[in-house]
């Protein structure tokens, strides 16, 4: 797969470099953009290892333990992506508008037998990830579980645990559809970002 720099061009896009960084958040974060591009879904994006491990969500998280929300994985982004809030122009890979749907720190919450805590990287490698997500539209327990068998080999699954923060009659996708840091509209963000040109 091409990596993150390689499908861009920067004289045209405005979204950051993926670039070596020393810099690590002290606590691990999460973002999700909303991104209307070819087709509208949701960027499921977490820190791991130093960079931020991506998933595409068509349908966008849910709050309901019962919904199994696939998650297409795509290339690693940089830590600095987490802050891109924009336009991407129509001629490039990705274009449309991007908007910073939540965003907030993780926690693992995965054990082994013994009850040890296992990292995140020790997760990721083996297809299946529990995180508590401390974000502004989310909270609570979250798993990504990779599927390793049929039609749909290699994509993964993002559900909700059944913790104190599961509600299955809230739909945050629908009902939550402004911005956590700007608190702009996706039709105010494209028009803004038109402006600016």
């Amino acid at each position: 797969m091409k990596s993150y720099n390689e499908k861009r061009d920067f004289s045209k896009t405005k979204e950051p470099r993926d670039e070596p960084s020393k810099k690590k958040n002290e606590v691990p974060i999460f973002v999700i953009q909303k991104h209307e591009a070819t087709n509208l879904h949701y960027d499921f994006r977490l820190e791991i290892d130093g960079t931020l491990k991506s998933w595409s969500v068509p349908k966008g998280p849910s709050t309901d333990p019962s919904v199994k929300r696939m998650a297409i994985p795509t290339e690693d982004h940089p830590i600095a992506y987490a802050d891109f809030e924009g336009t991407i122009p129509k001629e490039e890979y990705g274009g449309g508008t991007v908007m910073i749907w939540d965003k907030g720190t993780i926690e693992s919450n995965k054990h082994d037998d013994k009850g040890n805590l296992i990292s995140l990287e020790e997760s990721f490698k083996a297809g299946s990830i529990e995180i508590i997500l401390h974000g502004k539209k989310l909270k609570g327990g979250y798993n990504l579980v990779e599927m390793k068998g049929g039609k749909m080999k290699g994509n993964w699954l993002l559900i909700k645990q059944d913790d104190e923060e599961a509600d299955a009659r809230r739909n945050p996708v629908s009902t939550q559809d402004k911005s956590v840091v700007t608190g702009r509209s996706m039709k105010q963000i494209a028009k803004e970002d038109q402006n600016q040109e």
